[in-house]
C-alpha cells in the first residue's frame, strides 16, 4: 500500500465534509437573496426575512454542532463526549432557530445568541471534565 492509499479515507471525508459544508452555505444564500427579492417586491416584511435567515444559520449550528464533536475526542471516552457534545449543540442550534421563527426579535437575539453559547459551554465544559477525569485515573 502506498502513502497515497493510505490518506485516501480522510481525503473521501474531508471532500464530503466540505461538500456538505458548501452546500449549507449555498443554502443560506439562496434563502437570503430569494427572501430579499420577494420582499422587495412588497410579499414579505423585513423581520421575517431576518427570521428566515437567522432560523436558518440556527439549523446550521444545530448540524454542525451535532457533528464537530465527533471530528476531535479521540479518546476512550470519545462516545459520551460525541453524545452530549452533539445534543447540546444540536439542541441549542434548534433553540437558536425556534427563537427567531417564533418569538419577538427582542427576544430572539438575547435568547437564541444565549442557547448557542450555552450549547457551546456544555460541550467544552463536559471535554474538560472528562479530560480532568481521565487525568485523575
Amino acid at each position: 500500500m502506498t502513502n497515497d492509499d493510505s490518506m485516501a479515507p480522510a481525503r473521501d471525508a474531508a471532500r464530503r465534509n466540505f461538500t456538505a459544508n458548501l452546500a449549507w452555505g449555498g443554502a443560506i444564500l439562496v434563502v437570503a437573496l430569494a427572501g430579499r427579492a420577494i420582499r422587495d417586491r412588497g410579499y414579505m416584511d423585513p423581520d421575517t426575512l431576518t427570521r428566515m435567515v437567522i432560523g436558518a444559520n440556527g439549523l446550521m449550528i444545530a448540524w454542525m454542532g451535532n457533528r464537530l464533536p465527533k471530528a476531535f475526542v479521540p479518546y476512550a471516552c470519545a462516545r459520551r463526549v460525541r453524545r452530549v457534545g452533539g445534543w447540546a449543540m444540536a439542541l441549542s442550534g434548534v433553540v437558536y432557530a425556534g427563537m427567531f421563527a417564533f418569538a419577538p426579535l427582542s427576544l430572539a437575539y438575547p435568547v437564541g445568541a444565549g442557547a448557542v453559547v450555552a450549547g457551546i459551554a456544555v460541550t467544552i465544559g463536559y471535554c474538560l471534565a472528562q479530560r480532568t477525569r481521565a487525568g485523575a485515573g
